[in-house]
């Protein structure tokens, strides 16, 4: 049975309807950076996600070539994941995509170093045909956040974060998006496949003591 983190770490990628309080370990990510709107076609944003699977799918199914990753074991890919920020803007402007800043990532392995990801980059970029140089290994510690399940589409966000910022206020924490503390949104379907009003996100905010 292959390794699913979504149901080794449920506290983390199946958290409850109402509003939790985790403590985030450090995790690995590939990840590339942009900015714009994620729904346009052919965007940066798509292109960035095609890299991204690229890659995860070339350290995933590197079990079946010659280069062996030490420690390797099977395992499902992750979700995709994104943190997101806007200049000037606390909280987010759905109203506003163009201005998106965003680090698109997938989730990667503890057993993979920072030698077999830039193996796998130039793997994918030879075998897959597109540029993945835009690919960064990532080292993000979140720490002490508040997370939530949101069901439907990504516009219909700011109610739920509203329920998460109300939970916030009644126990003695506060918000603490900054520069390096992101908006974080994981995605748990797959949005060619589910209609909007099913989608799956968990939404994650950075707190702290007030």
């Amino acid at each position: 049975m292959a390794f699913d983190f979504k149901k080794e770490y449920k506290e983390f990628y199946m958290p409850k309807n109402t509003p939790e309080i985790v403590t985030v370990p450090t995790v690995n990510y590939i990840a590339v950076r942009g900015k714009g709107n994620p729904n346009q076609e052919d965007g940066t944003y798509q292109q960035a996600v095609g890299i991204l699977y690229a890659i995860a799918y070339t350290i995933k199914m590197s079990y079946k070539g010659t280069y062996k990753i030490e420690g390797f074991f099977e395992y499902v890919v992750p979700p995709l994941e994104g943190f997101w920020w806007q200049e000037g803007v606390k909280g987010v402007d759905y109203g506003n995509k163009d201005s998106f800043n965003w680090i698109s990532v997938i989730r990667l392995p503890d057993f993979v170093t920072k030698n077999d990801f830039n193996w796998a980059v130039a793997e994918a970029t030879k075998k897959k045909k597109i540029d993945c140089s835009l690919a960064e290994f990532l080292v993000i510690d979140e720490g002490l956040c508040v997370q939530i399940i949101h069901i439907g589409p990504f516009d219909d966000e700011p109610a739920t974060v509203a329920i998460m910022d109300m939970y916030l206020n009644e126990n003695g924490y506060v918000n603490d998006i900054t520069d390096t503390r992101l908006h974080h949104e994981v995605y748990l379907s797959d949005a060619r496949k589910v209609e909007p009003s099913k989608w799956k996100t968990v939404i994650r905010h950075p707190i702290k003591l007030a």
